[in-house]
């Protein structure tokens, strides 16, 4: 009998097919205490396992590329923390096994993580995908993972650790369903750049039997369980009906009447700009710089270094509009050099701008290479700092960029709720408004984005976050200046069109989610997206906003 489950769609898509679940996790190993004349040997057995794993990890990214390249190898540094690791040494010189050592010391500093505020919070699930792969690797015994299947399948799992979803064979897993997870976790993230169709944080996945055949709705987070043979027909015809659409549609992003929306794609780097200039991508709205510093936890790259890599971005979007954000550090991207390590709440510390004003050297090295990477070519250069607080933060970054003689507009993101309310402020001292609404929902509902129990704070659609969006772009409206978003509600296609009728001037997401954005988007007036921003609003739940715009958009 079909029943209906529903979960937070985070991929757009139609899956079906028989349930696969992920592999178990590893067996604690057992607390056996060893002679200590073997302590040495045992040490030396961590520290193998450790660096095999961290070059599998980066051996990984290597060949996934992109946005998921840059996630793993965040992972192979968490792998050779030279704390955690000195943790590990400790515990076997006092008669631990290698595998034992391993296990508490991450059990440790897992529980400083899941205690150190929602950033860190948010990388337990990375963690224990670390903790799991060396401890396989000392036990001698295979890495639980992405089942072998030579039949396509939908594959089940708690969370996905990313070194899991990054290899994802599209041609094999059709979808994935996950117990826990958010609409901007990492699984989440690689899986809209993979276009796999995905649903997270649907309590009691996990009950699904082996074998069982199911329909995922990645647009909607609707699973339907044994799918009547009318049901997949409904599906499959509406999945082949939005395929034809996307192809058909080119060209810039606009509303059916002619409304220009600009429709910009987030990349991590070069490698993410194929995909982006293959979407039509009208230029980058979010160019996160952080991962060219994640290369070296101890020091800054190179002016040098730094130029290259935002020379290769700015010239694949010739004449195109490109929005880099500095550094964001701190939180759950510690830099040695640069943020503080005894912290009691990162993500409520020094992070963001506010690291990078301690250091002014390092922001003014950035900032140099920018102007120097922009020199000679036709490309509007726009740079923005994140977590903008007040007027004061933005004035200290734009007088920042002005003393590094940098040819490009200044702008702020609005991840702070502080920003949302005082945005005519903030927009004295800079040029343009970027929204990060993956933070700003979190500050403003204190809920880790990573969390699948607070996902429902986390959905874009809350009517509050809606709000601080209006606010946003009716203080940049009023300044004649441009408010954009490039947090993940931009990926979603009918909150885009909410977004454009909220008065946001440009929408920034990643590449896969373009074509899909470009083609509903294209389906109504800039009216009727005023009407369905105005009755999103005026309801009390996300859910209900959801409902509401879409009657409006259908005409209901």
């Amino acid at each position: 009998m079909e029943t209906t489950l529903r979960g937070v769609g985070v991929s757009h898509g139609v899956a079906i097919g028989e349930v696969r679940h992920m592999g178990t996790a590893v067996l604690e190993p057992p607390a056996k205490q060893i002679p200590a004349e073997e302590a040495e040997r045992e040490q030396g057995r961590a520290r193998q396992a450790v660096e095999a794993v961290a070059a599998d990890l980066i051996a990984r990214g290597n060949l996934a590329g992109g946005e998921a390249q840059h996630v793993l190898e965040a992972q192979a540094m968490m792998a050779q923390d030279p704390e955690l690791m000195a943790d590990v040494e400790r515990r076997i010189a006092v008669g631990s096994t290698a595998e034992r050592g391993v296990y508490d010391a991450f059990a440790s500093y897992r529980a400083l993580l899941a205690g150190a505020g929602e950033y860190l919070a948010g990388r337990v699930a990375d963690l224990d995908d670390v903790r799991n792969r060396i401890v396989a690797r000392l036990l001698g015994v295979p890495m639980p993972g992405v089942p072998d299947s030579d039949e396509p399948y939908v594959l089940i799992a708690r969370d996905l650790a990313p070194a899991d979803t990054a290899l994802l064979d599209p041609a094999l897993v059709l979808g994935f369903v996950t117990e826990e997870g958010g609409p901007t976790s990492h699984s989440a993230i690689l899986a809209r750049a993979l276009g796999v169709p995905a649903v997270v944080a649907l309590p009691g996945a996990g009950e699904l039997a082996e074998g069982t055949m199911i329909a995922v709705d990645g647009s909607t987070g609707e699973i339907f369980v044994e799918p009547s043979a009318e049901k997949r027909a409904e599906m499959e015809s509406a999945a082949a009906a939005r395929k034809a659409a996307l192809s058909a549609s080119t060209g810039p992003g606009a509303t059916s009447d002619g409304h220009k929306v600009p429709l910009l794609a987030n990349v991590g780097g070069p490698a993410d700009v194929p995909a982006a200039v293959e979407a039509g991508a009208e230029g980058v709205g979010l160019f996160r710089t952080e991962f060219l510093f994640l290369d070296d936890s101890k020091q800054a790259p190179s002016e040098e270094k730094q130029i290259a890599a935002y020379r290769a971005v700015l010239e694949a979007f010739p004449e195109g509009r490109v929005v880099v954000r500095v550094l964001d550090a701190g939180a759950d991207k510690p830099l040695d050099f640069l943020t503080p390590a005894d912290e009691p709440n990162p993500a409520l510390g020094v992070r963001g701008l506010r690291s990078l004003l301690d250091h002014p050297d390092v922001l003014r090295t950035q900032l140099t290479a920018l102007s120097k990477a922009a020199e000679g070519l036709p490309v509007y250069l726009e740079v923005m700092a994140p977590m903008v607080a007040d007027r004061a933060d933005a004035k200290a970054f734009a007088d920042a960029c002005r003393e590094a003689g940098l040819n490009a507009k200044f702008g702020a993101m609005v991840e702070i709720p502080s920003a949302a309310l005082r945005a005519r402020s903030v927009l004295q001292e800079v040029e343009f408004l970027s929204l990060g609404t993956n933070d700003l929902a979190q500050y403003t509902f204190a809920a880790d984005r990573q969390v699948g129990a607070v996902s429902r704070l986390q959905d874009p659609w809350q009517p509050a976050l809606l709000d601080l969006v209006a606010l946003s772009a009716d203080a940049a409206r009023a300044e004649g200046k441009s408010c954009g978003v490039c947090g993940e509600a931009a990926s979603d296609p009918l909150l885009a069109c909410v977004l454009t009728g909220l008065g946001v001037t440009s929408l920034s997401m990643g590449a896969a989610s373009i074509p899909y954005v470009r083609t509903t988007l294209a389906k109504y007036t800039l009216a009727q997206c005023e009407r369905a921003a105005s009755a999103a609003r005026a309801a009390d739940s996300a859910e209900e906003a959801r409902w509401a715009a879409q009657a409006v958009l259908s005409g209901e």
